[in-house]
C-alpha cells in the first residue's frame, strides 16, 4: 500500500523523536493481573500502583484509587511540574475543573494541564473508583503514603511535604 502524501518520518506527523534504535523490538512489557493486591490502604482509599514513574522511566504514573464510602478528597490545588488526568471507573466522584464541580460517573474523564486548578471528592456515601494519571511521571507513591501522616506534622512540616510533592493549595473562598 502506498501513501504518497504521507512522509516516512513520524516526527513530521507530530510523533516524539526516536527513542528506541533497535531493529527487532524487545520483550519488555509488564503485565499486572487484576487480583494483584493494592500497594496502599488508608482510611479514605485503596491505592493500586499500576505504572509508577520508575516502571515507565519517567514517562507517566498511573494509579487506581478506590475511594471508600467515607467522604474524602483534596481541596483545590495545582501542580507546577505535572498534568493530572482522572477517569472514573465506578461510582460518583465530584471533580472540580477550576470553574465548576461536576458529578462524574463511570466513563467520565477530566484532563488537567500543568498549572490547572482542580480538586476531587467522593461525597456520594458509596464507594467509587478512578484512574489517576500524572505526566510526566512523578514519585506520587511517596505522596500517597505520606497523606495519613499529615495530621502528625507541624504546619511547617506539612507545608514542606506539599511543596516537595508539587501540591500548591488555593483557597477559592466559600
Amino acid at each position: 500500500m502506498s501513501f504518497p502524501d504521507v512522509p516516512d518520518d513520524p516526527q513530521s506527523l507530530g510523533y516524539p523523536g526516536t527513542r528506541y534504535r533497535g531493529d527487532s523490538g524487545e520483550v519488555n512489557a509488564r503485565f499486572r493481573p487484576a487480583e494483584h493486591p493494592p500497594e496502599l490502604i488508608t482510611a479514605g482509599a485503596t491505592y493500586h500502583y499500576l505504572a509508577t514513574t520508575d516502571s515507565t522511566d519517567g514517562e507517566y504514573g498511573l494509579y487506581r484509587v478506590d475511594m471508600h464510602a467515607v467522604p474524602s478528597g483534596p481541596g483545590t490545588h495545582f501542580h507546577r511540574t505535572i498534568s493530572e488526568s482522572f477517569f472514573v471507573l465506578s461510582g460518583t466522584i465530584r471533580l472540580f475543573d477550576g470553574r465548576d464541580w461536576r458529578d462524574a460517573r463511570a466513563g467520565d474523564f477530566l484532563y488537567v494541564p500543568v498549572g490547572g486548578l482542580h480538586a476531587f471528592r467522593n461525597e456520594s456515601g458509596e464507594p467509587a473508583s478512578m484512574l489517576l494519571q500524572f505526566a510526566p511521571g512523578a514519585p506520587r507513591e511517596a505522596y500517597f503514603e505520606g497523606i495519613p501522616e499529615l495530621e502528625h506534622l507541624t504546619d511547617k512540616e506539612r507545608a514542606r511535604f506539599f511543596l516537595r510533592h508539587d501540591n500548591h493549595w488555593v483557597d477559592l473562598g466559600g
